[in-house]
């Protein structure tokens, strides 16, 4: 049936066959091509992403770049040598073993008037990600985030079936003068896109599933205080009153309370991006 063969005759059957074989073909070429340049585009995007964050984050004050384990008293002092990579420690799971995490009392924790409900992962850039029964993850601003940017004046979401790496950009938001970068707090791909007004912004496929990176349970409080520090340290830099609450409580528009300060300054510094 092919032309190489002995007594081959070109026909109107051999001219189909050749035809159809050669199609077949070229589409299975086609489809591995694709499929080789997509994942050496999604390896080049981890990359970098990881090579980014790994700047920034030697770009953040020392105190900023603590353990988790110092947050929580476990350790005097020490830098975080994974950049908020737990995944990636060797001390980790020995502290956690160590000194396993009380459960959580409540299913909810108020902190400063702020809502911090103990069912979600908290990621240090002030994201959150929960568990949804069907095995995807949603992920959102956490309370604190929330107030500190208010009402967006924009949000540029990624497409569905975009692939987010944990510690690369989840997401842009736009508040007056800050062009905030929002870090993801998991690995995997976006299957829908939310927003301010539903409550979360992207729900993800882990791939793979791990959270041991990210904050819960009783971690989460001593952190918050340590959050609150810092804001309060990164508006009077700004030349900022330094007050947040109104009767106690954490303002919903934290930005709309200081116009005069560099908004971009503040929330580069809240949200890691140096």
């Amino acid at each position: 049936m092919f032309p190489w063969n002995y007594g081959f005759h070109w026909s109107a059957a051999s001219y189909l066959f050749l035809g159809a074989f050669y199609t077949v073909l070229l589409v299975v070429a086609a489809t591995l091509l694709a499929a080789t340049l997509h994942s050496r585009c999604a390896l080049h995007a981890q990359m970098v992403d990881r090579i980014r964050w790994r700047s920034d984050f030697h770009d953040l004050p020392e105190c900023d770049r603590v353990c988790r384990h110092v947050l929580t008293g476990e350790l005097k002092s020490r830098e975080c040598p994974h950049a908020f990579d737990c995944r990636e420690c060797e001390t980790h799971p020995k502290l956690l073993a160590r000194h396993p995490l009380p459960p959580a009392g409540e299913p909810e924790e108020d902190f400063f008037g702020m809502s911090f409900p103990l069912d979600r992962f908290y990621h240090r850039g002030h994201t959150w990600a929960h568990m949804e029964p069907d095995g995807t993850m949603t992920v959102g601003l956490d309370d604190l985030g929330r107030r500190l940017l208010g009402v967006p004046d924009a949000v540029d979401l990624p497409q569905p079936g975009t692939r987010v790496h944990a510690n690369g950009t989840a997401f842009r938001v736009h508040k007056r003068d800050a062009d905030v970068r929002v870090l993801s707090p998991v690995d995997g791909r976006v299957i829908e896109t939310g927003g301010p007004d539903r409550g979360w912004y992207l729900r993800v496929k882990p791939e793979p599933l791990d959270v041991r990176h990210l904050l819960r349970g009783a971690e989460v409080r001593p952190w918050l205080m340590r959050e609150m520090e810092r804001l309060q340290l990164a508006l009077s830099q700004e030349g900022a009153a330094p007050t947040l609450a109104d009767g106690g409580v954490p303002v919903a528009d934290i930005a709309a309370c200081y116009p005069e300060a560099d908004w971009d300054a503040v929330c580069g510094e809240m949200f890691l991006e140096p």
